[in-house]
Order: structure tokens, then sequence, then C-alpha cells
């Protein structure tokens, strides 16, 4: 440990991304023989697949490399930063391990449909889904969700401030109430549990298309890396500083796992699951926190997606459903993949997109980042417009 402390900020950094980068391809591999062994498995007959099952809910493993390393980085980091480094081992544990549990669910509930049932309705196939133990109503996920965003929204991680687009920023930390020894302060905790609800959802709801979810969220881990490496250069005041060289050593330590679930889900050897997904979106939101509030940015990256949801919410309201529960009908990925579309074409444009604009978010002023964000508004309204006169 010692000697890690004595290196160069970005040697360590360096360091850890490699180690990583070889853990994560170790522990994928040992988790998809295990997975293999064990018989956790997908349908994809319900899906209309035609391939074999893969491991299904293998994203877990994304929280297990992470835990293993934070052994090697916890003692290198302030007082402040290993305390933040606790909370998220913690909250990330227990959103991998519900999640992980509504994986199962998903493995065991359609173990009896074959290929045979393939051109079988949608109906018909609600009617083979069989009960299990593992199944997670919406609403319990929605109160994880929201107890993680209370969690997180009463320590010094919560979104404290927020940027004023005419210039400074807007301190939200005014009003609060005392409970014990808690002072909880309202607006931040509002701000947070509504900030990591829609991450939690915009995420998850893009996981239609295999590697789609994990090549979005690789994206934006990777112009979070660059616009924390910028602010980390141009600002030398201490706290932010200490901001950054938390942000990064996360970052080093959970990008390569992206990576490698992204190279394996893509073709599709493996599937991430709801515990991969979800506790990459409590990172994706976590880290823009610490990274000095950098939610315009991510948001931007995420933008497709955050739109995206919340058009479906609309749909789903509109049809009198409940706006939690998934379809295979208002999605943009399905509404591209109904028109005709190739996977690998809705995911290059999903990837080229979120690149683009989060780049492009990271050298724009606070207007800029405004304007950019109603861009792309337009561009995914036009976009849904144009599959409204395909049909």
């Amino acid at each position: 440990m010692n000697f890690l402390s004595t290196l160069p900020f970005f040697t360590q950094f360096s360091l850890f991304l490699v180690i990583s980068l070889v853990s994560s391809f170790i522990i994928f591999h040992v988790g998809k023989y295990l997975f293999l062994h064990f018989g956790l498995l997908d349908n994809p007959a319900p899906y209309g697949h035609k391939r074999k099952p893969v491991p299904f809910g293998i994203g877990s493993v994304l929280y297990l490399n992470f835990l293993f390393l934070s052994a090697f980085l916890y003692p290198i980091l302030s007082d402040i930063n290993q305390s933040r480094l606790f909370i998220i081992l913690v909250l990330g544990g227990i959103v991998t391990l519900v999640s992980f549990v509504d994986d199962l669910d998903t493995i065991y509930k359609f173990d009896r449909v074959s290929k045979s049932d393939i051109k079988k309705t949608a109906e018909e196939l609600g009617n083979m889904r069989r009960s299990t133990p593992f199944f997670v109503p919406a609403k319990v996920r929605l109160m994880m969700q929201i107890g993680v965003g209370a969690i997180i929204g009463i320590t010094s991680i919560k979104i404290g401030y927020i940027s004023n687009i005419f210039g400074g920023v807007l301190y939200l930390d005014q009003y609060y109430v005392i409970l014990g020894s808690f002072q909880i302060y309202l607006i931040p905790l509002i701000f947070t549990i509504i900030w990591y609800v829609v991450v939690f959802n915009s995420v998850n709801w893009s996981d239609g298309v295999p590697g789609l979810t994990s090549g979005l969220s690789f994206v934006t881990l990777l112009v979070m890396t660059v616009l924390t490496i910028k602010l980390y250069l141009i600002d030398p005041s201490s706290p932010s500083q200490g901001n950054s060289v938390f942000v990064l050593f996360c970052l080093a330590i959970f990008i390569p796992s992206v990576l490698i679930g992204w190279l394996y889900n893509i073709r599709p050897q493996v599937l991430l699951g709801e515990s991969g997904t979800m506790f990459t979106a409590f990172m994706i939101a976590t880290l823009a926190i610490i990274a000095g509030g950098k939610i315009a940015t991510v948001a931007t990256v995420l933008g497709v997606y955050l739109i995206d949801a919340f058009y479906v919410i609309l749909m789903r309201l509109y049809n009198k459903k409940n706006p939690l529960a998934g379809d295979r009908i208002h999605h943009l990925h399905y509404r591209l993949l109904n028109m005709g579309l190739s996977e690998n074409f809705v995911r290059y444009f999903v990837y080229s997109l979120a690149f683009l604009f989060g780049m492009a978010a990271i050298f724009l002023d606070k207007v800029g980042k405004v304007i950019l964000f109603f861009v792309l508004i337009i561009i995914v309204v036009f976009i849904t417009k144009i599959l409204s006169l395909k049909k």
C-alpha cells in the first residue's frame, strides 16, 4: 500500500486501469463458467431469438470486481473519500443483490418455453410464465431506487447545488430539518432522489438490444473520464482535486469491467441482466454528483434515453398502464427495430449520438449545454415522428 501511495497520481490511475482490465477479464471468464455450470441461462424463445441460451445476470460480477479492487484503493484515499467508497460499496451491493434476485426470476419464469413456442403471441407466452420465488414487483424496485437516492441525499454525496445558466451556482442547502444527529437538507434530498430514479430507469429501459446499455454506459463513463481529467487539470482547489481524484480512481476500476461486459454482451456470449444494468446506473448517477455536480453533461450523454423514458412514461399513462412496467412497443430501439433496421444500426446510432453530444457538452458553457440538450430533444422527436409515419 505504501508503494501505491508514493506513485504520481496518473501512474496510480493507469495502474488501476490495467489491473482492472486483467481482473475483469478473469472474473468474467470465471463467472461465465459458473453460470453455465449452475444453469443460470436465459431463455431466448419468448423473445423471438433462435440463438442458444447464454449466461444471464452475469453483470453482477461488475460489482464483485469493483469490490475486490476497492480493497487496494481504500488505504490510499483521504478520510472523506474512504467514507464515500464505503457508501458506494454498501448501496451498490444492495442494488446488485436485489437486481440479481430479479434476474433469477427472469431465468426461471419461462423455463417451460421452447423454440417451438416462438411464434406464439405475447398473451400466450404470458400464460406460460411460471411463478417463481424471485419475482421483484416494480413497486419494490422503485422503492429501492428512492431509498438509494434518499440515503445518498442525506450524505456528503448529495446534490448540494446546481449550475445557474446565467452564471454562478444555485445552492440548494438553504432549508433543513434536524432528526436526531442528522441534519437533513430538504431540497438536495428531493433533487438527489429524482436524479437516481431518472438515471436508474433511463439506463435500465435502454436494455432492449444486446450491447446497447453496456455500450451506452461505456460511452457515458468515457465522457465522464475526459471531463473529470479536464477538471483535475484546470481546478487546483483542494476540494475539487479530491473529488476528481476519487472519481478517476473509481472510473479506472469500473470502465474496464463495463468494456469487457460490452464486448461479451454485444455478440452476445453473455447477458448482463438487471444486476449489471442497475449497478452501472448507480455508478453513473453517483460519480456524476461527486465529480462536481456534472449532471448536465451526463444528462446530455444519456439524453436519448432520458427523452425516450419521458416519452414512454407519457404513452403508458395515456394508455392507462403502469408507467414502470416494461413493453416492447414504445421504446426508441424497439420502434427502430420494428421499422426493419438492424440491431447493429440501432446500437451504433445511439452510441454515436451519445458520444458526439457528450464530447460537445464537455467544451460548452452552461447555456450551450442547455441549447445542446434541446437540439437532442428535437432530433429524438423528429425520429419519433418519422417512425409514426412509417406505421
